[in-house]
């Protein structure tokens, strides 16, 4: 097992090269950050033994080109909407309040309103999907619609 100190020279070695390599391929600072960190990452969790440093260096290539690869194939398939291009997508002006307010809750709250009101899921499926217990996903819904019915009556006065 590597020692911290010998992570701390792999990641060195690295790390400069890794990101000239997913800057060319991926041209976006954010996602040159995540795949230089998934690289590393699959190493520590992997732990591959090597034949020299050139077997190294190919492998820490390999991977991490993989990762970029996978990077764009997932941007690919599924295109980010900025979220006032999304406000202006939807017709109807009680649906961009709506949205607006559901984008200001909590993670876990709009999370689980989203997927049981616009997805469908049921309850039982949201807390298997999201690692938690039915009781914990029935109050989140219930603070989330809470917030979003104190926003719309405050918005509204009703």
């Amino acid at each position: 097992m590597d020692s911290e100190q010998d992570i701390r020279e792999i990641v060195t070695k690295y790390s400069n090269m890794l990101y000239k390599i997913c800057i060319v391929i991926l041209c976006n600072e954010q996602d040159v950050q995540d795949a230089i960190q998934d690289t590393f990452c699959r190493y520590l969790e992997k732990r591959p033994q090597f034949c020299g440093e050139e077997h190294e260096k190919a492998w820490f290539i390999r991977v991490a080109t993989n990762i970029c690869r996978d990077m764009i194939r997932f941007r690919i398939r599924h295109p980010k909407i900025a979220i006032d291009e999304l406000e202006n997508r939807l017709v109807a002006p009680e649906q961009k309040e709506t949205l607006k307010e559901l984008l200001e809750l909590p993670v876990k709250q709009k999370t689980v309103i989203y997927l049981h009101y616009v997805e469908g899921y049921r309850i039982k499926e949201i807390a298997d999907i999201m690692g938690t217990t039915e009781g914990t996903v029935k109050m989140q819904l219930q603070r989330g619609k809470k917030q979003m019915r104190l926003s719309w009556e405050e918005a509204y006065g009703r």
